[in-house]
């Protein structure tokens, strides 16, 4: 009888036993465990790994192998001992400038740089070696059904009431009941100010304007006669070769009644994309770089673009600027101008270029927008960065409502048309003032000029309308808003962060507290990831106030109690509650919430609030700040307007009243240009030379060389 088998033997019969070789069971290689307690990394800790910097390092070792080769060679062909005059610097942080060579003398000079200032109205434009920019206008005409005075039945602008029999009301009622309780407002407080101040006051000055613009007729005048007649843009005789879109100045001076119609469409409103009048956003790209393209070969002469490789281009972006845009043309500038290298700059940075200030709170008063912010030794301030939606635009349109209230006498005006568009802002340069020893019943004129008709010459009298506009920046709810948020993000969305998708475009602690103050429930309706509202802030408990954003000015000798105490001198630390204020609260405002309130305060409350955050509860820095509010742009060249803006600031806060000063540009040059003259200094510096971004560097990387490219955070 045979003996019951092991397992071990039935598997070696069957050939199914386990045997040892000694091998591995897989040749790939065994990863240790990092020491979660002490690991290392060089992944781009090293500035040679990072492209820009080390493309940067070689151009300027290839620089100095040049210099040495040239050094040398001079040497041999001189055949002497003694060594050439010429000097070599052998730092290694030298600019590429500095040591000669390509881009030689012309980059130097700025002969071979672009500057592009883009604005809601204007564009300035010029190489960085000239003195002064060429300013066209930010508009392009295109081919269409109808003009812009035509489209929606003609509504006029400004807008007036209809009856019921589609008649307009009379004056005084044309605009409705709430403008004119708030004009009647505005003239009966600058009467007492002009009594309390000493001024002469006639009781019946406002019956003189209205029975003299209402009884006198206009004068007609042909052609012949008129020696400032205007040359129209001709279009054609044959509209099927009329040209699809015409640019710059010729685009304001084609006539309403041409055939085919144009229609004027302007990419940029109020310092952000115009997405209203436009159908998608491929056109609205194609816009701004017509107009750029057009107004570079133009007033440049440059008209070939092969030769625009060899140029550079600085171009000027808003201080809170969108990322999109700064990425759109950062494209746009290399991919369709073919320009050899770009550099960006803010815009109160090179105010403070242009002017010459080290340190500067710049309040920019454009044609649809205001900006203001802190600059303090070459850099913006981030927190101090204010955007309000009104300027030199609103001014006119609300001057044109005071005077058809006063029974102008050209009763039919229409800042759609373009002529009357024109015409409105040659009589806001001309009569608007601060001035209140101006003040008193005025004989006026101007002469109407519209393509096809006769000149026409009128007679009017203004009164106290030419200093109530301007004042409308002090008291901004006067001017009208209901269309400056239409079509908002209606083509565009928002920059979100690639990893969280969390909105990334700038914010700015001062912008967030105005946004506040405007909207006291705006914190409160923040809505949440989940897209419920955020009721954080609301507590049942009632507990102590924050204090408010302007407790800082409220005491006229020493900084408010509540704010805790006050930074050293000298140091930039601010106290706790100041602290928790401006970074906890405040900027803590959804993208949502900041598209949907539309940021206008008073021009000082803006200011208050922007020197706040940028002083940082530092009262050295404050005094600073308040001691050097350079007031440029377009909008601020009302006569009067810097006395009249320092002695409000002073009423306001007489604590700081020996402190406040309102400067502008110096050596005479032009508000509006201030901008643009800083930007084509920052072009012809040679420590620029680590904010160009270079063709080859862009192919690799695209955009995100911004973040290592701009001198700020992008």
């Amino acid at each position: 009888m045979v003996g019951k088998k092991s397992g071990k033997a039935l598997l070696r019969e069957e050939g199914l036993e386990r045997t040892d070789n000694n091998m591995d069971l897989t040749t790939w290689p065994a990863v240790t465990m990092i020491n979660q307690k002490n690991y290392y990394t060089e992944y781009l800790k090293r500035d040679d790994q990072i492209l820009p910097l080390r493309l940067l390092q070689e151009e300027r070792r290839n620089r100095l192998t040049a210099t040495a080769k040239d050094r040398d060679r001079a040497l041999a062909r001189a055949k002497s001992n003694e060594p050439p005059d010429v000097e070599m610097d052998l730092d290694e942080d030298a600019g590429i400038d500095e040591m000669g060579g390509s881009p030689g003398d012309q980059d130097a000079s700025g002969m071979k740089v672009v500057v592009i200032h883009p604005g809601s109205q204007n564009l300035r434009v010029g190489l960085a070696s000239d003195p002064l920019p060429k300013t066209v206008p930010m508009v392009i005409a295109r081919r269409g059904k109808y003009n812009e005075s035509e489209e929606f039945g003609g509504e006029p602008k400004p807008k007036r009431i209809r009856l019921d029999d589609g008649s307009t009301p009379e004056p005084e009622k044309m605009f409705g009941q709430e403008f004119g309780n708030q004009y009647n407002a505005m003239c009966a407080e600058l009467k007492i100010h002009m009594r309390a101040n000493k001024r002469r006051v006639l009781p019946s000055s406002k019956e003189l304007v209205v029975n003299y613009n209402s009884r006198t007729p206009h004068e007609e005048i042909s052609e012949h006669n008129d020696p400032m007649r205007i040359d129209w843009t001709e279009i054609g005789n044959n509209p099927q070769e009329a040209p699809d879109y015409i640019t710059g100045k010729e685009a304001l001076r084609i006539p309403d009644d041409s055939n085919p119609r144009y229609k004027l469409f302007w990419p940029l409103q109020r310092g952000w994309y115009n997405e209203h009048e436009y159908r998608n956003k491929t056109l609205l790209f194609e816009d701004i770089s017509i107009v750029i393209e057009d107004a570079i070969k133009q007033q440049l002469n440059l008209h070939k673009k092969k030769d625009w490789a060899q140029y550079g281009c600085v171009f000027v972006i808003p201080d809170l600027y969108e990322r999109q845009y700064v990425i759109q043309v950062l494209e746009m500038l290399m991919r369709d101008f073919g320009f050899g290298r770009v550099c960006f700059i803010q815009e109160s940075l090179a105010a403070t270029f242009g002017a010459g200030y080290v340190l500067a709170c710049v309040v920019d008063i454009g044609a649809q927008k205001t900006s203001i912010c802190c600059v303090e030794e070459g850099m913006c301030i981030e927190n101090s960065r204010v955007n309000l939606k009104m300027g030199g635009a609103d001014v006119t349109d609300v001057f044109m409502k005071m005077m058809l209230y006063d029974h102008f006498p050209y009763a039919d005006i229409n800042l759609k048309r373009r002529y009357d568009f024109l015409l409105a802002e040659e009589l806001k340069m001309k009569y608007c003032t601060m001035n209140e020893a101006d003040i008193s019943v005025q004989f006026c004129e101007f002469h109407l000029r519209a393509p096809n008709q006769k000149t026409r010459k009128y007679l009017f009298k203004t009164y106290d309308e030419v200093i109530l506009a301007p004042r409308g920046l002090f008291e901004p709810s006067i001017f009208d808003h209901s269309d400056k948020l239409r079509g908002r993000r209606k083509l565009i969305g928002r920059s979100e962060d690639l990893y969280d998708g969390s909105p990334n475009d700038p914010t700015s602690a001062a912008q967030s507290a105005i946004i506040k103050l405007i909207n006291p429930q705006a914190e409160s309706q923040e809505p949440t990831s989940n897209g419920d509202t955020n009721h954080s802030f609301a507590t049942s408990t009632p507990s102590r106030p924050l204090p408010t954003l302007f407790d800082r000015f409220n005491d006229s000798d020493m900084p408010n109690s509540a704010l805790g105490s006050p930074a050293p001198e000298g140091e930039g630390t601010p106290g706790p509650a100041m602290d928790g204020l401006l970074n906890g609260t405040l900027n803590t405002l959804g993208s949502s919430v900041r598209d949907d309130v539309l940021p206008v305060v008073a021009l000082d409350d803006a200011i208050f609030t922007s020197i706040t955050h940028g002083a940082r509860s530092d009262e050295k820095k404050t005094h600073d700040f308040l001691g050097a509010v350079m007031v440029i742009g377009g909008g601020s060249q009302i006569p009067g307007f810097h006395t009249f803006l320092e002695e409000r600031m002073k009423q306001r806060k007489p604590g700081y009243m020996k402190h406040i000063t309102i400067g502008t540009a110096p050596r005479e040059l032009d508000p509006q240009g201030v901008v643009w003259k800083g930007a084509s200094v920052f072009g012809k510096l040679s420590g620029t030379n680590d904010s160009w971004i270079g063709r080859m560097e862009y192919d690799r990387l695209g955009s995100r060389l911004l973040a290592y490219k701009c001198m700020w955070s992008f």
